[in-house]
């Protein structure tokens, strides 16, 4: 059973480089992930600086599990009277198979806020991410039947795989569109709705095999969320995406309960709770904790799909450390009558 193992993860691996209609990386923590999501999301909290990382190990039941880290950095300034810029950049690192699949993503992005009010908090965001990606895998891990005589395996006999080079790069860009108001008189009820388009440029020849043509499919991602107080100490807060790549498609959203263990004007600690749920497939406790300028996040996909008979019912593991803060600075945004906030 072991070489067949071997060779269907090997087999896997290859697909997924040769079909370009694969689902992109995804995380359940979506709400740690804005850039990922939207370049248009990005600048959207209270705060001039967010650093934001997530780490995701996923489908443990079989060896060499996906395993994934994101990371992404915020820093929003002041241009004009009302209006903001924020500069940040997207990193994604991903490796899973026998074969040692990596992908390295490294997206530097902009977000412009053009402020639509006088009186309250409301802007027009337009977003723009792009940058480098790489591709790579390990063909001396490359086991196929080739190999064997029998029952006996010879790791020098040719594997019948040629690959011209065990990576390849392309060039990604995604641009997005978000709106953001207060909602009444209270800055702290908000909401958001945005729409992005991702690998807008369908990069050529996304594949290992240099005869190729494949390019890859341009993916749509609709985002909406709304944040309410219940009370002074308590606030709700609910997301939800739709995306849209090829013939996959994909929604998730869910609702934290959030609660203040201190001053409600500017609490350090605050406790979050809640579940997502990803729809035909998962369902996702999440449990938060803020110790301000930090917060933790851990979540778990609780496998509800078909594929729980093969996973054994383990889905994926999350962990996310988030930092952010206003800074020491002239122009700070705590000072701010109106900026973008979520």
């Amino acid at each position: 059973m072991k070489p067949i193992f071997y060779l269907f993860t090997c087999c896997a691996a290859l697909l997924l480089c040769k079909e370009a209609k694969t689902q992109d990386i995804h995380f359940s923590q979506m709400f740690e992930t804005p850039l990922l999501r939207n370049p248009a999301l990005a600048g959207i909290f209270s705060g001039d600086i967010r650093v934001q990382t997530v780490y995701r190990s996923q489908y443990n039941a079989v060896s060499h599990a996906y395993q994934t880290t994101s990371a992404n950095m915020e820093y929003k300034m002041l241009v004009t009277k009302d209006d903001y810029l924020t500069m940040g950049a997207q990193v994604l690192y991903d490796k899973a198979g026998t074969v040692s699949l990596t992908s390295t993503h490294i997206l530097p992005a902009l977000n412009y806020h053009k402020s639509l009010s006088d009186e309250r908090n409301m802007y027009l965001s337009l977003g723009v991410m792009g940058g480098y990606v790489q591709r790579r895998i390990d063909p001396s891990k490359i086991t196929t039947n080739s190999q064997y005589d029998g029952d006996h395996y010879n790791e020098l006999t040719y594997n019948g795989e040629t690959f011209p080079s065990p990576s390849y790069s392309y060039f990604d860009g995604s641009v997005g569109m978000s709106f953001n108001t207060e909602l009444g008189s209270e800055p702290e009820n908000n909401m958001y709705i945005g729409f992005a388009y991702h690998h807008f440029n369908k990069a050529k020849k996304v594949s290992f095999y240099t005869q190729s043509n494949i390019e890859l499919t341009p993916k749509y991602v609709a985002s909406a969320g709304i944040r309410t107080s219940t009370s002074d100490y308590n606030y709700i807060t609910i997301e939800a995406d739709y995306t849209r790549q090829g013939a996959y498609k994909e929604i998730i959203g869910g609702l934290l309960y959030s609660m203040k263990l201190e001053s409600p004007d500017e609490p350090r600690y605050i406790v979050h709770g809640g579940a997502y749920i990803r729809w035909n497939d998962a369902i996702i406790p999440v449990v938060k904790l803020d110790v301000k300028p930090m917060s933790f996040a851990m979540s778990y996909d609780m496998n509800i799909s078909k594929l729980a008979q093969g996973s054994k019912g383990r889905g994926g593991f999350e962990l996310s450390i988030v930092y952010q803060k206003f800074l020491d600075r002239q122009n700070t945004t705590l000072n701010a009558t109106r900026c973008p906030r979520f």
